[in-house]
């Protein structure tokens, strides 16, 4: 297995957040698509990006370095997706599996790229609130709404930071070799509550595709296959 340096993140953080009254632009899964991303980033509003930024596509860098242009312009924030985590976990020496997906992104940052998205990592929230809208992952856990978003970087996630990152699992896997995953969750969104999230392709039609739950709430997905052969999808919010 290659051996990477190890990169030291900050150690105390305040996550980045969603401004209160922003005008916003939600945007899912990029995975390395920095043809689309620039699209989506080419806008007055702030960009909320729900994390899955990096990996499968073929400019993971340049991804990057336009998502780190709005952070220091005050533009945008992305929340810390699984794929995220888990570079998180390699810059921070840990002995993990590297599929080729990461392998690939990884020799795709120079040293002071690393340095950067360490940094951001450490900040990068596991959820993010504006009003009635919760911005997530993977899935919606119960506790969003009474925990502040934490920063969880290279640490192992539990609670409501796995729920946010990885789903919910039912421990099985699909025909395609990734987990089978569970939507139960999205019966546990309270009325009035509109959840946006990424993780999985949930689209019949190529569009975000939006799912309600028995306690009022909903779900929006918007992973629609971008960097694995399909393409980038936002959505603005008034």
């Amino acid at each position: 297995m290659a051996r990477f340096a190890r990169i030291r993140a900050p150690v105390h953080v305040t996550p980045l957040a969603v401004p209160p009254d922003a005008r916003l632009r939600v945007v899912g899964d990029v995975h390395g698509d920095a043809r689309a991303f620039a699209f989506a980033a080419e806008t007055d509003r702030f960009v909320v990006q729900l994390g899955d930024l990096i990996d499968h596509g073929p400019d993971t860098a340049g991804v990057l370095q336009m998502m780190f242009r709005l952070i220091d312009e005050g533009r945008g924030l992305f929340l810390l997706g699984n794929h995220e985590h888990k570079l998180a976990r390699v810059l921070a020496g840990h002995n993990v599996h590297i599929p080729e997906a990461l392998a690939t992104t990884l020799r795709q940052l120079d040293p002071g790229l690393r340095e950067r998205i360490a940094a951001e990592l450490a900040r990068a929230p596991a959820w993010a609130r504006q009003g009635n809208t919760l911005f997530v992952h993977g899935g919606f856990h119960t506790a969003m709404l009474e925990e502040p978003a934490p920063a969880t970087g290279a640490e192992r996630p539990s609670g409501p930071v796995s729920r946010a990152l990885f789903g919910e699992p039912t421990g099985r896997t699909q025909p395609d070799g990734y987990p089978e995953r569970s939507l139960r969750w999205v019966d546990r969104i309270p009325a009035g509550l509109t959840v946006y999230c990424g993780h999985d392709n949930r689209s019949p039609d190529g569009r975000p595709w939006t799912m309600r739950g028995a306690a009022g709430g909903r779900a929006i997905f918007l992973d629609t296959g971008a960097g694995k052969g399909g393409h980038l999808s936002w959505i603005d919010l008034a």
